[in-house]
């Protein structure tokens, strides 16, 4: 169902859509008032939300159709402005389950369909669960779920030689996490758990554009421990501190000129498995400096972004763990490094932040506090 003020964008959204033999277009609507009133007849596995509407606006509309279809999956529909980024975001902290930016300076209609295809198909297939010449997976969100935060270790059939042989775990200098479709709400729930006195940095990707990631910084800051801000480059990775790259650039790290430690390298390259930041792209540079003294975790996303970046971490000695199927909105990035069998355990959102902070403490006196947690 396509819900948007707009009849244009209606028009050109149905079109699209319904172009693809998988899916099917059962209605629209110009506003969240008329669109919750035909929700129960229509009965969609999936809503396409503007943001801006008048009568009833997308935050609004989202907050009542999560009180009546608390499972029922919705993609935000945006414009790529400061406004429409801070109200997505909130939308995402509300239960949003992703988001597609609108077309904005393409050169022809033929051209804005191709980018409204390209970046929400894909999220519509993820969401509901629908497979594209691979084995079916279960992608719909767990709302259902009760995490019990215990780690789960790790015995799942991986191909011959892929498992590397690992010996005891090194100290742990260095988080990076890698995260997507669900990670704004997933870190809000994660970081605030991890303890002021984190003794390790923490370097986060999460897939965003540009604007989007410096609010989401900024809004993770004011609600956890640690210090949150998105990277410009040159910064010293320093204890307590977590740094989210920044919208379409690539986030690394590399040795500071003086020698005294890491600091965060800000870069354009070419998009690596269509994205940018990339995942692999930070996580290859932790295995080449930080090595064995490095920590992945893999979170919440769609796609195999991070799966790269995991086997160069577990390869130099580091170590993976990553967020198990059922907390996650989609089991993509987990589950590939998962069915790869690369973590040393996979746990549910609830124990993530525990899980870090004992891990952290290994090999530290006096232990971390909350370590036991």
């Amino acid at each position: 169902m396509i819900v948007d003020d707009a009849v244009v964008v209606r028009r050109l959204v149905s079109d699209v859509l319904s172009a693809v033999p998988t899916i099917e277009v059962v209605g629209t609507a110009p506003n969240g008032r008329l669109a919750l009133a035909k929700i129960p007849q229509l009965r969609p596995e999936l809503v396409v939300l503007d943001v801006e509407m008048p009568e009833m606006d997308g935050i609004e509309t989202l907050t009542a159709l999560r009180e009546a279809h608390p499972d029922l999956p919705v993609i935000m529909f945006s414009t790529l402005t400061a406004r429409g980024a801070a109200v997505t975001l909130e939308a995402l902290m509300r239960g949003a389950n992703d988001y597609v930016t609108k077309p904005a300076n393409v050169g022809s209609v033929s051209e804005a369909m191709e980018q409204v295809r390209s970046e929400l198909v894909p999220r519509i297939h993820s969401l509901c669960g629908v497979s594209e010449g691979a084995a079916p997976s279960r992608h719909t969100p767990r709302r259902d779920a009760r995490p019990t935060g215990a780690p789960r270790d790790v015995d799942r059939p991986a191909p011959a030689g892929s498992r590397p042989n690992r010996g005891p775990a090194a100290r742990v200098d260095l988080v990076v996490i890698g995260i997507s479709t669900g990670g704004p709400s997933a870190l809000a729930d994660a970081l605030p758990r991890l303890p002021a006195d984190l003794p390790v940095p923490v370097v986060v990707v999460q897939h965003m554009p540009p604007m989007f990631t410096q609010l989401l910084a900024e809004r993770l800051d004011r609600a956890a421990s640690l210090r949150v801000q998105e990277a410009q480059g040159g910064e010293r990775l320093t204890a307590g501190t977590c740094w989210i790259a920044p919208g379409d650039r690539h986030l690394s790290v590399e040795l500071a000129p003086d020698g005294g430690g890491l600091v965060t390298r800000v870069h354009d390259g070419p998009k690596e498995n269509s994205c940018r930041p990339s995942v692999d792209v930070l996580f290859r540079s932790v295995a080449g400096i930080v090595g064995p003294h490095s920590l992945g975790v893999m979170m919440t996303g769609m796609g195999q972004d991070g799966l790269a970046g995991s086997e160069a971490i577990v390869a130099a000695g580091g170590r993976i763990i990553a967020q198990d199927e059922r907390s996650s909105v989609v089991w993509g990035m987990p589950g590939a490094v998962t069915h790869a069998g690369l973590p040393d355990a996979v746990v549910d959102l609830a124990g993530l932040p525990g899980e870090i902070v004992r891990r952290v403490a290994l090999h530290r006196v006096p232990p971390l506090a909350g370590a036991a947690r």
